[in-house]
């Protein structure tokens, strides 16, 4: 197995730039497969996710191709392949691409890696019942089959709790239905911002929705998208690496193509490391994070931003005081167990951490080096790498996992001084 041993340093003083939106890139593409014509996409995400995402629409029928990060997707028709979509461990992929297949006529079966098998779907397989459709799961997780003979619409149901990708991944295929698609959210609905980005994004496309205060949502029938280039921003969550970098090793380091106006909720991370001191400002395209000369531990609720957990977990280890990370219970269904592998790998580190049911209590202890493991998470790997920068000695395990959303993030990690 390759390593990637941490190099210590301190006083940053950098400015990067990061890669394309994950998850602008993951709701453009699925929007650009279900557009009549010829669609572009420019400042694209480049790592195994949107690779999935983009093998699955070619699979089914669009004609994708890209130049460095500009994507152009050509749809007449989409059509179910005769073998199942492979779409490895990206859950992304996975719901939006399952949901997407409501709207091809025919049996379309998707499937992934062994963990990808172990990720629940059900609840999003009980919505496109209700709609009318055919879909069958082994177990509640994939492999999926959905059978779409064509109609389908009107009232479906999804639980809040479950990942808001469910919620997503109905409304944007919800614009090609027969008849007004009416989906009501019961309970209390996850990662609002992610919902809200899939919302922005139909809209920029011409597409209505009807929002009623997140416990029901309509689009009306009798809309289509509209073909046309669209930009993709930096990916706010990538960055927040780089944010939590000047935080732990001070100094300050700045992420260009990224405004606090974004429609992306890990965006707000760096207000966040602005509670435990550090100093933020922005302009219309940058961000910029300056270190504090002390961290103060705080207590914070999750639920918005949940792929921070992982980041702010890193950085409490170098605060005053504990941190509490609470209303992040769907951690436990992403690439791995996330509450669970966080606890086992910061206590190798020297913390103190207590687990909860739906986050983590982390108290600062005296720190030292360790091999951390990586699940086949990438956010693992990148979020422990920040510890290096204080702690000699952290190696990190399998870096290549990075590749699901960040392929270079190590060579750009490497660059901070």
């Amino acid at each position: 197995m390759q390593v990637q041993e941490i190099r210590p340093r301190r006083n940053l003083n950098a400015v990067v730039s990061v890669p394309g939106s994950k998850s602008c890139t993951a709701r453009a593409l699925l929007m650009a497969a279900l557009t009549r014509g010829v669609s572009t996409l420019t400042g694209t995400a480049q790592g195994d996710d949107a690779g999935y995402m983009s093998e699955g629409i070619r699979a089914l029928g669009a004609e994708l191709t890209r130049e460095k990060d500009t994507v152009t997707v050509k749809v007449r028709r989409l059509t179910p392949p005769d073998t199942p979509l492979y779409l490895g461990n990206s859950g992304t992929a996975m719901r939006f691409l399952t949901a997407a297949c409501a709207s091809i006529p025919g049996k379309t079966v998707l499937d992934g890696s062994p963990r990808m098998r172990e990720r629940p779907i059900e609840d999003l397989a009980n919505a496109l019942r209700e709609w009318g459709l055919d879909a069958q799961t082994r177990n509640g997780c994939p492999p999926v089959s959905i059978v779409s003979t064509g109609p389908y619409g009107g009232t479906t149901h999804i639980r809040g709790s479950a990942s808001s990708q469910y919620l997503s991944g109905l409304l944007m295929t919800a614009v090609l239905a027969n008849r007004d698609a009416i989906i009501l959210v019961e309970g209390e609905l996850v990662s609002k911002p992610y919902v809200e980005l899939t919302i922005a994004m139909m809209a920029e496309r011409g597409i209505k929705t009807q929002d009623e205060g997140y416990s029901a949502f309509r689009v009306p029938c009798g809309q289509r998208y509209v073909p046309g280039t669209y930009a993709i921003e930096a990916d706010a969550s990538g960055a927040s690496y780089f944010f939590a970098a000047a935080a732990i090793a001070g100094g300050r380091v700045r992420v260009r193509n990224l405004a606090r106006a974004s429609r992306q909720g890990d965006a707000q991370f760096p207000w966040a490391l602005e509670r435990m001191g550090c100093k933020v400002t922005a302009g219309l395209d940058w961000i910029e994070v300056a270190g504090a000369d002390r961290l103060q531990g705080l207590e914070i609720d999750l639920n918005a931003m949940p792929d921070m957990a992982q980041t702010l977990a890193v950085t409490a280890l170098f605060a005053e005081g504990p941190t509490t990370i609470r209303n992040v219970a769907n951690l436990r269904i992403k690439e791995c167990d996330r509450i669970e592998a966080l606890t086992r790998e910061l206590r190798k580190l020297g913390a103190s951490v207590t687990e909860f049911g739906d986050g983590l209590r982390i108290v600062p202890g005296e720190l030292r080096g360790a091999e951390i493991d990586t699940y086949d998470d990438h956010r693992m790997a990148m979020s422990f790498a920040l510890a290096g920068l204080r702690v000699p000695g952290v190696v990190i395990k399998d870096p290549g996992c990075v590749s699901k959303t960040f392929p270079d993030f190590f060579d750009r990690f490497e660059t901070l001084a």
